[in-house]
């Protein structure tokens, strides 16, 4: 080893260089700190966070497929009680991924942004017709939080995987934890723009 922490390869490579074109990408730091170089075009190559972005809505669905496959079984029957936020006091919280994909279902129903609500109920629920704007795409909360009428909410015991996953693509995505839907979806909202 050399003095600067460098293995002595390092210097015979830098040697080298001079004598061989062949070899003058391979001494750079990013070989030794054991980095792949970006060998293809910068405008084809995403970056870990574009990536992280990119596989964020499939590994967030596989878990809502995942979840709807498990036996729990419920019965809503629309009564929206859920859904109220300032009548319950309860408000969903979200992961950067699934505000991702939440944000993605507001924008293919056609908003860029959302409603504002007086009544304090959830933003994405219809005023008219009192369903979810982006059922499909609804949170992880709202899949598994019910009214009591409806056999209440999951166990956490029954999710806890399910929601590790979820804590993992947050991470990816440089999130800082669950946040609660409105502000969560706006700021998805803004990042899409």
């Amino acid at each position: 080893m050399t003095e600067g922490g460098f293995p002595c390869l390092y210097l015979l490579l830098l040697t080298n260089a001079i004598l061989s074109p062949d070899v003058v990408n391979l001494w750079r730091p990013a070989v030794f700190l054991n980095l792949k170089p970006n060998r293809t075009k910068s405008s084809s190559r995403l970056s870990p966070l574009a990536e992280a972005r990119a596989a964020a809505p499939a590994e967030v669905r596989a878990v809502y497929a995942e979840l709807a496959r498990r036996p729990v079984e419920r019965n809503c029957t629309l009564l929206t009680e859920c859904c109220q936020f300032k009548v319950t006091g309860l408000t969903p919280y979200l992961t950067k991924g699934e505000a991702l994909v939440a944000a993605r279902g507001v924008r293919a129903a056609g908003r860029k942004q959302l409603p504002e609500r007086a009544d304090g109920a959830c933003p994405l629920l219809h005023p008219q017709t009192g369903k979810c704007t982006i059922y499909a795409d609804r949170p992880f909360g709202c899949r598994t939080h019910f009214c009591p009428s409806a056999g209440g909410q999951y166990a956490r015991a029954e999710v806890i995987d399910l929601i590790r996953r979820l804590e993992k693509v947050d991470a990816a995505l440089g999130g800082s934890g669950p946040r609660m839907l409105p502000g969560a979806l706006a700021d998805a909202l803004a990042e899409m723009k």
